[in-house]
């Protein structure tokens, strides 16, 4: 048994991409249907910092294929705070906003916390009880992304499992590294990609990525990557974007990833 693996990158609207990635011509209004139909999800930034209309969400859902898939990064009224567990009326206002609009093609919330948030886990612990399982009767998953070192500690592991909650895991990058399944699906950001190579990665570092978002999705240790604990056995859906980095190339590394799988 093993999860599906989705390959993504962090929005679509990217004026360099515009004939390396978009052929030349392709009207803007066109650029997510597009992008969606070479990829198999997308990281939406822009619910960062601020909030989207209904309508938006309805035009997504319509523009994008039936298994395509967007996670959404929670506002930052709710991580950027001194008090996490003070969220509540932010988090709340955000499911408000027409995100379940995208109706099954509504993937997991990543909420991203400064990287100046050390870990406290009593306020830890009461922001990811904030975070709801089921809204308006709709499954909903979140993913949180800690960067600060002091989050690298068996205790977030265990706090994290408890609420069903992911830690985003950072590949080739300043955050912490944590490999660790916490939930019942895996959220990875790569953010190493290298604008002089044509795919973003070399072709080895490409085998690498492909051979553990395999690894993760059917419950096993991904080679090379670090763990706090040993990983718990099970399939698990896994969430893979081509973040930051050489960004020109990210769509081309992705297409290369879900090549290889």
């Amino acid at each position: 048994m093993s999860g599906r693996v989705r390959v993504g990158i962090g929005g679509w609207v990217f004026e360099p991409w515009r004939g390396t990635f978009y052929p030349d011509g392709l009207t803007q209004k066109r650029e997510l249907e597009y992008a969606s139909r070479k990829l198999t999800t997308i990281e939406v930034n822009g619910t960062f910092y601020g909030s989207q209309k209904p309508a938006s969400f309805r035009k997504w859902y319509d523009e994008t294929p039936e298994d395509f898939v967007f996670a959404l990064k929670g506002p930052r009224f709710a991580t950027n705070r001194r008090v996490l567990a003070e969220a509540g009326e932010s988090v709340e206002r955000f499911f408000g906003t027409g995100v379940l609009e995208l109706k099954e093609k509504l993937g997991p919330i990543n909420w991203q916390f400064a990287a100046t948030k050390k870990f406290d886990p009593e306020d830890f612990a009461a922001f990811l009880a904030l975070l709801p399982r089921e809204v308006e009767g709709r499954a909903v998953r979140h993913a949180v992304e800690v960067r600060h070192p002091s989050f690298a500690v068996p205790e977030v592991l265990a706090l994290a499992r408890a609420h069903g909650v992911a830690i985003v895991a950072a590949g080739d990058s300043v955050y912490p590294a944590i490999w660790d399944a916490t939930a019942p699906f895996v959220y990875a950001r790569i953010m190493g990609t290298d604008e002089a190579e044509p795919q973003g990665y070399p072709a080895a570092s490409l085998d690498a990525w492909a051979g553990r978002a395999t690894a993760l999705a059917a419950g096993r240790a991904p080679e090379g990557l670090p763990l706090l604990a040993p990983v718990e056995a099970g399939a698990r859906d896994v969430f893979l974007y081509v973040i930051s980095g050489g960004k020109v190339r990210n769509p081309a590394a992705a297409m290369a990833l879900l090549e290889r799988l």
